[in-house]
């Protein structure tokens, strides 16, 4: 066993894809119990969509992706806040729309430029060959951002998250804060894109809050719960990956996936509505 991990960490990919999956994570798994509190999970799906859409036509046009893509993704998180609130369109439904508009385009634009390389490939399915050592000092510095802002802004987030209009008759100015939260969330997808894809990364946001909340109720112990199971399930399907050569983020979602079915034969076993 030791001489199994000597021979993982001695690879120096697989160090910079667990440094930066580690991070994006424990961010996708902070913000997920919020967005799927909301019933906004589909949030990561839709951009993830889009930020595959803005990667292929930087990739296309030699530019960088992550700095054509984030604000992209951002403006769009921004958009689809807009649409939702002013009614004009449901939430859901601009999701939907939206990101299955922006990956068309994504696929239009690569099979007229360069076709579907293996850059594209693993940019949609995800790819631990694909993170550099600049996207590392990238990936660092903008998950610790979010991080501490998510930190500094927890209660704020919390009321948002359960009463918008009693935050709003305390004087919290919710749209700042419902921004804010689309904010952290784009910039999270597009970071994670690169190890988990774009087909994969909305099950980093999905998957721990809700395998979380089949055992526990109050939110803090709900964020926390989810924290710790999204890098530990995050670790153990990279050792799952390179154990048996198998895609990293496809066997990081079948070990979320088994952790949600054991969570929720432990919350069912030992809820109160089980022993009445």
């Amino acid at each position: 066993m030791i001489e199994f991990f000597v021979t993982l960490f001695s690879y120096e990919f697989i160090v910079r894809a667990v440094v930066v999956g580690a991070l994006i994570s424990l961010c996708s798994s902070l913000l997920g119990v919020s967005l799927v509190l909301k019933r906004y999970s589909m949030i990561g799906d839709g951009l993830s969509h889009v930020g595959f859409g803005s990667l292929s036509v930087a990739m296309a046009a030699g530019l960088a992706p992550l700095q054509v893509s984030i604000p992209v993704v951002v403006f769009t998180a921004f958009m689809l806040l807009r649409l939702s609130e002013s009614g004009k369109l449901k939430g859901d439904a601009a999701i939907a729309m939206i990101s299955s508009s922006a990956l068309a385009f994504g696929v239009v634009v690569t099979s007229l430029s360069s076709g579907m390389n293996t850059d594209v490939f693993g940019y949609m399915f995800g790819s631990i060959l694909a993170v550099t050592r600049d996207d590392v000092t990238v990936c660092v510095s903008l998950s610790v951002i979010v991080l501490l802002l998510y930190i500094l802004f927890y209660n704020k987030i919390f009321a948002v998250t359960f009463d918008e209009s009693f935050a709003k008759a305390t004087g919290t100015r919710v749209d700042i804060y419902n921004m804010l939260i689309a904010l952290l969330t784009s910039v999270t997808i597009v970071v994670g894109m690169q190890i988990m894809g774009a087909m994969l990364i909305s099950s980093l946001i999905i998957f721990p809050a809700l395998t979380s909340m089949r055992i526990f109720r109050s939110f803090r112990k709900v964020v926390i719960c989810a924290a710790i199971l999204s890098v530990v399930c995050f670790f153990t399907g990279i050792l799952l990956s390179f154990a048996f050569s198998m895609p990293a983020g496809a066997s990081i979602v079948l070990v979320n996936l088994g952790a949600f079915l054991i969570f929720a034969v432990i919350g069912r076993l030992f809820s109160p509505d089980s022993r009445a």
